[in-house]
């Protein structure tokens, strides 16, 4: 099932009620919505007056969160028979370029040039801003929603997403970082750079690990098999780091799948629970690898735009994905018992 939005694919996510959901580059959020005749269609939300820059699912699991190029962070939801979007901040003259969210927390965070900022989905009233001497180039919560990492240039920085006055600490090292991510189990930090290379952290102790060896910038990464191992893009093949065990990555060599020749990753999704990882490339195609079994099956056979973003539904039976052009499907994953 193919669709054209005629926009770029900002984001492809999955919300609480597994309903596929697009966030595009004309400033709108579009829906997934059942029809009569049994096939998927979609409800559009105008969210922005201009292009959509993130998207995270919201804390409660209802609708997404968006940042765009208007400086505003929309909530965009379906209540009933309605579509809904609540403007919750505003930085006027900024792009909102990073959004992050927490279901254990209930926190938003997003950033606005050199500032972070910190909402409660709960408490209107709440506000934390974490201001930073160069630009914030990327959020992620911790697991419980209680620390908020900033990437930046020179490394990670670390803080208390709920305290006002504060020093955070800072995972140091050299060079621009733009996104970065935590371990399932909260135990290490994984940076991605500008010089087309990971970075990572084990927090227990600060012990870094450099995770190099890519050809191009890396845009992509996701944990999957229950946070044993985590699948990045930026190479001809899906690129699989191991994290079981108290050292995850450390002194362990990646794997690379899935290579070609002619095209690279972009983008990467994984299934939560199984060994199965999704990857999308730069000519279109997507496909998913059993690490177990080492079978790989084509998703999307069909060329076309680069793939700009993959979400894999929280029961691992369905696909989401967007690409450059505006064209975005939905694609059942086979079950692992028959293909993979």
């Amino acid at each position: 099932m193919i669709y054209s939005f005629d926009a770029y694919v900002t984001a492809a996510l999955f919300d609480r009620a597994d309903r596929a959901t697009f966030a595009l580059g004309d400033g709108t959020v579009r829906f997934e919505e059942a029809q009569e005749n049994g096939e998927s269609g979609f409800v559009t939300v105008e969210a922005h007056d201009g292009a959509v820059l993130a998207a995270a699912v919201h804390p409660s699991g209802r609708g997404v969160i968006t940042g765009g190029d208007d400086g505003k962070v929309v909530w965009s939801r379906v209540e009933g028979d309605e579509v809904v979007a609540t403007v919750i901040a505003e930085v006027k003259g900024r792009w909102i370029e990073n959004v992050a969210t927490s279901a254990a927390s209930n926190l938003i965070a997003f950033t606005a040039g050199k500032e972070a900022h910190v909402r409660d989905a709960t408490d209107a009233k709440f506000l934390r801003v974490f201001t930073h001497d160069k630009t914030v180039s990327g959020l992620a919560f911790d697991p419980k929603g209680k620390r908020l990492a900033t990437a930046g240039y020179g490394g990670v920085s670390l803080w208390w997403a709920r305290i006002e006055c504060q020093k955070p600490t800072v995972m140091k090292w050299a060079g621009s970082h733009i996104a970065a991510m935590f371990s399932p189990d909260g135990k290490f930090l994984v940076s991605s750079m500008q010089e087309s290379q990971l970075h990572g952290w084990r927090l227990s102790d600060g012990k870094d690990m450099r995770m190099g060896g890519y050809p191009a910038k890396i845009k992509s990464l996701a944990f999957f098999d229950k946070g044993n191992l985590m699948v990045t893009a930026g190479a001809n093949g899906a690129v699989v780091w191991p994290f079981a065990g108290a050292n995850g990555p450390m002194g362990k060599e990646a794997a690379e799948i899935g290579f070609s020749r002619d095209s690279l990753v972009v983008q990467v999704a994984g299934v939560e629970a199984l060994p199965v990882a999704i990857a999308g490339q730069d000519n279109g195609k997507i496909w998913g690898a059993h690490m177990r079994s080492g079978r790989i099956d084509t998703l999307k056979a069909e060329k076309g735009a680069a793939i700009s973003s993959l979400a894999v539904s929280a029961d691992g039976t369905r696909l989401a994905w967007g690409d450059e052009d505006g064209e975005a499907g939905i694609i059942a994953i086979p079950a692992m018992d028959t293909r993979f």
